[in-house]
């Protein structure tokens, strides 16, 4: 793969959106975009969070938001 797929930049841009802190989750109503849904199930379905509608970030999914994060920082312009 050379590029990211929109499949995978919705995961990525899911992971964004979680809270810094461990200690609150988020929660993908069943009303909301399907692509949010899938790319919600495709995480779960990976390990990275604990619920395949949300839930809270596991030990690899903090991993990969974190990683998400440092990467758009570095690509976002000054």
């Amino acid at each position: 793969m050379n590029a990211f797929d929109d499949a995978l930049m919705q995961e990525i841009n899911l992971l964004l959106k979680f809270p810094d802190t461990a200690l609150e989750g988020i929660k993908i109503h069943h009303d909301a975009d399907p692509g949010l849904i899938e790319a919600a199930r495709r995480l779960h379905d990976k390990g990275l969070i604990t619920l395949p509608d949300g839930g809270y970030l596991t030990d690899l999914g903090r991993e990969a938001e974190e990683t998400a994060k440092l990467l758009r920082g570095l690509l976002t312009p000054l």
